[in-house]
């Protein structure tokens, strides 16, 4: 058994299903811990675990990542996603030709120490919102050599997005796969 701390329900149901292709069962924390502001993904898991007193959990924090916007949301995903929207995003990009983008994915697994894993899937902004299959900045996210948003097409979502690579990068290692 393993701890997933979050408070988002979608991430957990997500991770639940990953981690039991690999026969590990996974449990649901909600347990406050700081995010900071920091530069990068993994500074924000890494310091949100030092913070929890427990051990055999994780953490995860997901980023888009938009080129022609250097790099924003980035690190406020979350907060532009709570505060503004997706049509926030879209607004930016409306004159915007280059449309790349990158979703990244960190987890931090507190076991005998820390540990962290990243995932990142490569693809471009849509023009519009698309889909209601999944969360956040899935309806707007098309992976690269699609067509298709995650918000369009789950299966797709299930098979090839960062939050999968880097949950089964922690899988593999729990079970000594790795």
């Amino acid at each position: 058994m393993i701890y997933f701390i979050t408070s988002n329900e979608n991430k957990f149901k997500e991770a639940k299903e990953i981690f039991a292709e690999y026969g590990i069962e996974v449990e649901q924390k909600k347990v406050p811990y700081p995010e900071i502001q920091a530069d990068t993904l993994e500074e924000v898991v890494e310091e949100g675990l030092k913070s929890i007193d427990e051990e055999n959990v994780f953490i995860e924090d997901a980023g888009l990542f938009v080129d022609s916007l250097g790099g924003f949301p980035g690190v406020y995903s979350r907060y532009v996603e709570d505060t503004l929207g997706n049509g926030a995003v879209l607004k930016l990009l409306k004159d915007v030709k280059e449309r790349g983008a990158v979703f990244k994915s960190v987890v931090g697994y507190k076991g005998n120490g820390i540990k962290i894993f990243t995932g990142k899937v490569e693809g471009d902004i849509a023009e519009s919102e698309k889909g209601t299959a999944g969360f956040g900045y899935d309806p707007i996210f098309v992976p690269k050599g699609f067509n298709n948003t995650f918000a369009e097409d789950f299966n797709l979502k299930m098979r090839l997005s960062h939050r999968k690579q880097v949950m089964e990068k922690l899988a593999k290692h729990l079970s000594g796969k790795d």
